[in-house]
């Protein structure tokens, strides 16, 4: 038998980052930041409530209620959209999957951890049931995001580029850390929480284009939800289970920048770099759709006069979405292909240009052909150069350095609010979604969370 090299190369000085993270969480004053910073945490509440209530009666989240009925689980929260209502802990998983189903919700461009998800999904959750104000919950919303999104910067892009789904495998700390403050967790309880969830982290790349993605965040709030729960009973946990050399940072990621965590930590915050969606597909295709609605809306474009779209993108962009023959409306969510075609098609990639029907159409299909993806690694990964070849012999060039929905060209106000009511007012009806709208965007004005799930859900 061949002797096992146990050698391992680790960092046995790390600093103390599980107690420093809780110490932050368990003390951190009410809205200690700035007015952009609580603007920030409206807008990341109500894009996620928004991106909940669109999908929440798609085939993914009705599978996931199913499975969740069959046991028999006490009417404690809502799930958003519905009128059913489950346990806090599957509440806050339905709500996390139902969220990401569109692939429509916020993005941490710095890592590309879709934050609000795992974390937003169980504060809510478990908000309801302790009869949380909306204060506590914008508390816990912007102190979640920042553990997550934190821990998230040290070891992006290393850990990621191992085929981890970062929203899931960090998702669970924030959710942990929001559940702790709901609680009143002190920073010792909120320790082991955030021990606790560091033995669950979830989420594969390989699962992308299927109902699983979307599961990712579900899992990790769902998760982050039960630490904070056991570690409030006295359930114990590694109090280095962060950093220590067989911790979760130092086991799944080669690179873990200690700075990214403890420096202006309560001065700046990640929440105030959250991004939102103009395009219901991964974050990496939105240059190239930006670019051909561009092009599209500059020179008139209609499918029959195009020859031929050539894409230059960062390899990136192949290894997440390359999938040249999408067959369903979640695959076609990584098809650069599709969406470049849907693009020029429809002058736009909301849900409804990803539908199943929508993907299989022959006139979609046959303009995504004439698509082609060039991977040039001196292009950022959030920039792309498009060249358009026309039928009649135009070659039409346009390069964009950031996307529309990048912190360089942010979605304003009124965007944000017509994407909201886009995706709700179909399941809510209009009239409840311009209301819903207002709620979320005042929530830490509310004594209690019954305006806002009155209005986020079917009576």
């Amino acid at each position: 038998m061949t002797a096992r090299n146990t050698t391992v190369q680790a960092d046995a000085n790390a600093p103390a980052v599980t107690a420093l993270l809780a110490h932050f969480v368990a003390n951190h004053p009410s809205k200690g930041w700035t007015d952009e910073v609580e603007q920030q945490a409206h807008r990341t509440f109500a894009n996620w409530a928004g991106c909940a209530v669109g999908p929440s009666t798609h085939e993914t989240v009705t599978a996931a209620l199913a499975a969740v009925q069959a046991l028999e689980p006490a009417p404690q929260a809502a799930v958003l959209g519905r009128k059913e209502r489950v346990d806090m802990a599957n509440a806050a998983m339905l709500n996390g999957i139902s969220s990401h189903t569109f692939d429509f919700d916020d993005t941490h461009l710095k890592t590309i951890i879709h934050p609000a998800g795992p974390v937003a999904s169980a504060a809510l959750a478990l908000g309801e049931h302790l009869g949380a104000s909306g204060r506590q919950v914008i508390d816990a919303l912007v102190l979640g995001v920042e553990v997550s999104c934190r821990v998230g910067n040290a070891v992006y892009p290393h850990h990621y580029d191992r085929g981890w789904h970062i929203t899931g495998s960090t998702g669970m700390l924030g959710s942990a850390a929001a559940c702790a403050r709901l609680l009143g967790l002190d920073a010792v309880q909120t320790q082991m929480a955030l021990g606790i969830a560091a033995s669950q982290p979830v989420g594969l790349r390989e699962q992308f284009g299927t109902m699983t993605k979307p599961f990712h965040p579900g899992a990790a709030a769902k998760a982050g939800l039960m630490s904070a729960l056991l570690a409030r009973h006295g359930f114990t946990s590694s109090r280095r289970a962060l950093e220590a050399p067989r911790g979760l940072m130092q086991v799944f990621s080669d690179k873990t920048d200690w700075a990214e965590i403890t420096e202006n930590l309560g001065q700046t915050w990640e929440i105030a770099l959250n991004t939102y969606k103009p395009f219901a597909c991964g974050i990496v295709i939105h240059p190239a759709i930006d670019a051909c609605v561009q092009l599209r809306n500059g020179h008139a474009l209609t499918a029959d006069q195009i020859a031929r779209i050539t894409v230059r993108a960062h390899p990136l962009v192949q290894e997440l979405t390359g999938k040249k023959t999408p067959q369903t409306g979640l695959e076609s969510k990584f098809s650069v292909f599709h969406s470049c075609a849907v693009a020029i098609m429809k002058g736009q990639a909301g849900e409804h240009e990803y539908a199943d029907e929508v993907v299989r159409s022959p006139e979609v299909i046959a303009l995504r052909d004439r698509v082609e993806l060039i991977v040039d690694r001196q292009i950022h990964e959030a920039s792309v150069d498009v060249t358009i070849e026309t039928t009649d012999g135009r070659s039409l060039h346009i390069f964009i350095e950031r996307a529309i929905g990048s912190l360089e060209r942010p979605m304003t106000h009124d965007l944000l609010k017509a994407k909201f009511v886009d995706q709700s007012a179909p399941i809510l009806g209009l009239a409840q979604s311009e209301q819903a709208w207002l709620a979320c965007m005042g929530l830490a004005d509310q004594p209690d969370l019954k305006t806002v799930l009155q209005s986020l859900t079917q009576g």
